[in-house]
């Protein structure tokens, strides 16, 4: 997984050895050993994740962690404190000023990866619905309120026994908030928990027990339509990183041990909670004030309107990290000719189908709209040239592979596309020249329709 991570140490030693590892783990990588030149650092490149030592006398990296999370233009930065005391008072300071997750030395290197690899996953997801809201502002829509002491759900998996009431107990107490225990077997052959579950806890902690089901339960619950948002923490035994590893890269949000203290898992607890609960406001922003303004009502894809703006959007960002964003313009080759022998019903068909292969066949964080009549737009932050000319050909072929269906009563019918492809290029795009490169993207599209259509083309300067 690529991503850009900070290293602040004032132990030399220490940062070269993370260094390595992440270079390894094919990260890029900064370092420094001063807040200071962490601040410059963050200014210049912008990390995804802050790898930092609280336990340094010289400074107050503390208080540096709680600046970081104050300021809205780095609250999002993932942070593990690293170096810290491996006690209760020590991890609960870390924690409540801002780290997401602390490992004291020394670290085990699969878990520490399968963190990062984690913390990355949430960061990304969070980018995404933060950047759709911000559109939604944009756009003149209401910026999602705050819903403080927003009642939530708590589900505690774990077979019936000593262990399950003491951690019943011991949350119900902390959360103060609404809390069940189910049974993982149950859970697992369930076709659904009503209501859904904010938070699952798993109780992993049966170091005798299957542990094919507890993997199974992790994946089963972030595959579930129903459950893919919910978080999960899982406790694990002492002394098995490896276990908390594989639980973190099958989908769990946050693990702690058997033994942790009360005040930590609810602090973990409510970090999670808080969390699901915005992501979920997020989402109904999107999905209920924007959906009939800015979508197209019949592939229900995003509209000129949209686009303007979140374009915009994904300038200022390839600007501020310096990576290449793509557009790319499609266009459905002898359109016309459709609507004109099978009637515009079977023309709308073939829209629709369009417009789903196209969102089924990108990330999550690229922008899929309708501008025209047979026309759409695709834009990719964070890709090269050869990356968007692959993507652009794989649409392609996506679309002449398998017919479109036009309506009952009529033959399935082959349909290709053109494809018009411009990259900012090296150093990212300022919004300014948002038009311009529009522009190459049409100027390549033109082309790809003079040289026979059902092609892709590159604008000269993103070749």
């Amino acid at each position: 997984m690529s991503g850009r991570i900070l290293i602040v140490d004032t132990v030399a030693t220490n940062r070269i050895v993370l260094k390595v590892k992440m270079l390894s783990a094919q990260f890029s990588v900064d370092a420094c050993s001063t807040r200071i030149e962490a601040q410059a650092i963050i200014i210049a490149n912008r990390p995804d994740l802050i790898l930092i030592n609280l336990s340094d006398p010289a400074e107050d990296r503390h208080e540096f962690c709680k600046a970081l999370r104050s300021d809205h233009e780095t609250a999002s930065i993932a942070i593990i404190a690293v170096g810290v005391a491996d006690t209760s008072k020590a991890r609960l300071a870390a924690l409540d000023v801002g780290a997401d997750d602390v490992l004291p030395r020394p670290m085990n290197d699969t878990l520490l990866l399968a963190r990062i690899r984690s913390l990355l996953r949430v960061r990304s997801a969070s980018q995404e619905l933060l950047l759709r809201d911000s559109t939604s502002r944009a756009l003149g829509f209401e910026e999602v309120a705050a819903a403080f002491g927003t009642a939530a759900h708590v589900a505690l998996l774990s077979p019936e026994g000593t262990t399950a009431t003491q951690l019943t107990e011991t949350l119900k107490h902390g959360l103060a908030q609404p809390m069940r225990r189910l049974d993982p077997g149950c859970v697992l052959k369930a076709a659904g928990v009503t209501p859904v579950p904010d938070l699952f806890i798993i109780d992993g902690t049966d170091v005798d027990g299957p542990k094919n089901t507890l993997f199974s339960l992790v994946s089963d619950l972030r595959s579930r339509s129903e459950t893919r948002q919910s978080t999960q923490l899982i406790i694990v035994p002492r002394d098995q990183p490896e276990l908390a590893a594989m639980f973190l890269d099958l989908g769990a949000d946050d693990i702690v041990t058997w033994g942790t203290s009360a005040g930590e898992i609810t602090l973990r607890c409510k970090a999670l909670i808080r969390r699901k609960l915005l992501h979920d406001r997020l989402r109904d922003t999107v999905r209920n004030g924007l959906h009939a303004a800015i979508t197209d009502p019949l592939t229900g894809l995003y509209n000129r309107r949209y686009v303007e703006p979140h374009l915009a959007q994904l300038a200022r960002q390839s600007k501020n990290s310096g990576l290449d964003l793509a557009v790319m313009m499609i266009d459905i080759d002898h359109f016309k000719s459709i609507n004109d022998t099978y009637g515009h019903a079977a023309g709308d068909n073939v829209l629709v189908q369009l417009a789903d292969r196209l969102r089924e066949n990108l990330r999550a964080i690229d922008l899929v709209a309708r501008i025209g009549g047979e026309e759409f737009l695709v834009a990719m932050p964070r890709t090269t040239a050869a990356q968007a000319r692959g993507a652009a050909d794989r649409l392609r072929r996506l679309v002449n592979c398998q017919p479109f269906a036009l309506g009952e009563g009529l033959p399935r019918l082959g349909v290709t596309v053109s494809v018009g492809v411009a990259v900012s290029g090296r150093g990212g795009i300022e919004q300014r020249q948002l038009n311009k490169m529009c522009d190459q993207a049409d100027a390549a599209l033109y082309a790809a329709k003079s040289a026979g259509r059902d092609q892709v083309a590159m604008s000269m300067s993103a070749a």
